[in-house]
């Protein structure tokens, strides 16, 4: 028997149970996957409050790494004892094993090991697609990072700075500057005591900034507007404060004819050649030591919920990974 999280009504992280499952044979296309490690993301939060709708009951979890015990019909690329990561999009990694698509998986290189790719797979492809392809940042800009202390926000910033970026960061507690300073972010900013546009400004010189990368969303939205530069472009690819809701398009005017967009992972991983592109630079990037994996908490997987209170409380730092 196996052991799977359920969730049949939305709520807290009480609604989190646990079940045992016996799994059947992977159907075709699939293989079963047996976790080692399952990554923790404010999504799965998302999932689990309702906030992101998902049919009831449900799994929770779309990261984790493990190794293939039993391939289905029709499965090429993959054998039984390769040691493999997912990051979605379907649900249900906070388990032990479980069967899953072959289409989502990525072949693990020797060098990374199980809690890297957990903490690191899908908050460092969220990081790539972000800066290299959505915001597509060149040497010599300067970008604002929301929540620079986080998961994606560490990444991002080492990223930024890998590629010839300043970051200027911010962070919700005097003792997560030191994490944003050691990732790389130039200047490291109290967005719950300083004006942080404000601050922007007088470290551009008034300009502003091209780019904002803003993960926590209802907080920190009216800041990111001010701290644009004209024609600048607001990434809104979270919700931790909340979602930002009734934008006015004339906002967007009134600040300089800025962008916003509100993109997600999977219309950026899509077809097998964007998946296999993402993925290479991610491990290149690993490889070069540009992109560490900063697992500032472990929780055993049966503490999902303690994790997850945890995580929306801001007490985590860096990635988050569930022990199997």
């Amino acid at each position: 028997m196996e052991r799977t999280a359920l969730i049949e009504a939305t709520g807290g992280p009480e609604v989190i149970q646990w079940a045992d499952v016996e799994l059947p044979p992977p159907g075709p296309g699939e293989v079963r996957m047996r976790n080692r490690a399952v990554g923790l993301n404010f999504i799965d939060t998302y999932h689990r409050s309702g906030l992101y709708p998902v049919p009831l009951p449900s799994g929770l979890g779309g990261e984790a790494a493990g190794v293939v015990e039993a391939v289905g019909e029709g499965v090429n690329g993959f054998a039984v004892g390769d040691r493999v990561a997912t990051f979605g999009p379907g649900l249900g990694a906070y388990a032990t094993a479980r069967n899953v698509p072959a289409k989502t998986l990525f072949a693990l290189p020797n060098d990374i090991s199980d809690e890297t790719a957990a903490a690191v797979l899908l908050k460092g492809c969220t990081a790539e697609f972000l800066i290299e392809r959505c915001a597509r940042v060149q040497p010599g800009w300067t970008v604002l990072v929301h929540a620079a202390a986080g998961g994606v926000g560490q990444i991002a910033v080492r990223w930024l700075k890998d590629i010839g970026a300043t970051v200027i960061g911010t962070v919700g507690h005097r003792d997560k500057v030191a994490l944003a300073e050691a990732a790389g972010a130039a200047h490291v900013l109290l967005s719950r005591e300083e004006d942080v546009a404000a601050r922007v400004k007088e470290i551009t010189g008034g300009a502003g900034v091209p780019v904002v990368l803003d993960g926590v969303g209802k907080a920190t939205w009216e800041a990111s507007l001010a701290s644009c530069a004209r024609r600048g472009l607001i990434l809104s690819y979270g919700n931790a404060s909340g979602p930002v809701e009734g934008v006015n398009l004339a906002t967007l005017n009134a600040h300089g004819s800025l962008f916003v967009t509100r993109p997600k992972l999977f219309d950026y991983y899509v077809t097998p050649e964007e998946r296999a592109a993402g993925i290479a630079r991610l491990f290149a990037m690993l490889e070069k030591g540009a992109v560490t994996a900063e697992i500032g908490q472990r929780f055993a997987l049966e503490d999902a919920a303690e994790a997850h209170r945890a995580l929306e409380a801001g007490k985590t730092t860096g990635s988050t990974v569930l022990v199997v």
